[in-house]
């Protein structure tokens, strides 16, 4: 597919779910008028992200692209139940690739949702009419989940596959204890498991030297530290493997009882291809499920 075409946004304060549906039929339409390629509506599913304000730009960013990969409806709930009013601003765009060969296009529609005041705590009844019949919905939760929380509980009853990164969460690994509880509710993925996976692939390759392994010590982000320790054990069937961990930004190096593991090949991966990955993805991680109670043990 070719570079997107950019067509004209809509916005809008104070709207209701009507003025939503109204706005993406005048885009398509204005889509047609101005003698673009005809589009074709081929959602391959909903995509709600959970973006408290202070993750929208990396939101917007991680998004960015990816409707050519993955064509769906996007759905960004920003909550502020701080407002001084209960409202809901919004809006809407399309985001349409030329298919080559074919006079045809193909777009993903965009919808952003400020959910002023109490609306905030009640996203289930506003997502619930936007989302495409039949098709899978995929929540990113930005940030950590406010466990038990009414918007929390709510978007995973309603959600397919909920992917979260624990790399943005404080208190590990006990927070993970607070994870596990949705494992039988809805199927999960880590954006921080997924990277990761070079650096498991590498160390599966060792086997069976790595299997009287003693101590794990991770260089990189203490989500990445905690899932590989755990992973290992899982693997290993061991609750005795103890880790250390190294703070940085990224996973740059592991040790086994001491001993550097090789560099694993290639390149750590775009946020965006990170997401897509994930939402390529459609039942159960049982491995990564197994990794957290692993790194929950001690």
């Amino acid at each position: 597919m070719s570079a997107p075409v950019d067509l004209e946004s809509w916005t809008g304060e104070d709207v209701n779910l009507a003025d939503v549906g109204r706005a993406l039929a005048q885009l398509r339409a204005s889509s047609a008028e101005q003698g673009r390629p005809p589009n074709l509506r081929t959602s391959v599913m909903t995509h709600i992200a959970w973006v408290p304000p202070g993750w929208l730009d990396k939101a917007r960013a991680a998004l960015s692209g990816m409707g050519e990969r993955h064509p769906s409806r996007t759905i960004l709930l920003v909550p502020d139940p701080d407002a001084g009013e209960n409202r809901i601003d919004a809006s809407v765009s399309l985001e349409c690739y030329v298919m080559p060969g074919i006079d045809r296009s193909v777009c993903s529609e965009v919808i952003e949702l400020h959910l002023l005041g109490t609306l905030a705590k009640a996203p289930a009844s506003i997502v619930e009419p936007l989302l495409i019949s039949d098709l899978p919905v995929f929540l990113r939760w930005r940030g950590e989940p406010p466990w038990g929380a009414q918007e929390l509980e709510q978007l995973v009853d309603l959600t397919d596959r909920l992917i979260v990164d624990s790399t943005e969460w404080d208190d590990l690994p006990s927070t993970y204890r607070q994870l596990v509880e949705l494992f039988e509710r809805t199927a999960v993925s880590d954006i921080a498991w997924e990277r990761t996976s070079r650096w498991r692939t590498l160390l599966a390759s060792l086997w069976p030297g790595i299997a009287d392994v003693r101590t794990i010590r991770v260089r990189g982000t203490a989500a990445q530290a905690q899932l590989l320790g755990g992973w290992l054990r899982s693997r290993l069937g061991r609750d005795d493997i103890a880790l250390e961990h190294v703070e940085a930004e990224r996973l740059e190096g592991i040790e086994l009882d001491g001993e550097a593991a090789p560099f694993p090949p290639g390149d750590p991966p775009q946020p965006s291809d990170v997401l897509s990955e994930e939402l390529d993805r459609y039942t159960r991680d049982r491995v990564y499920e197994a990794a957290v109670r692993g790194a929950i043990t001690e």
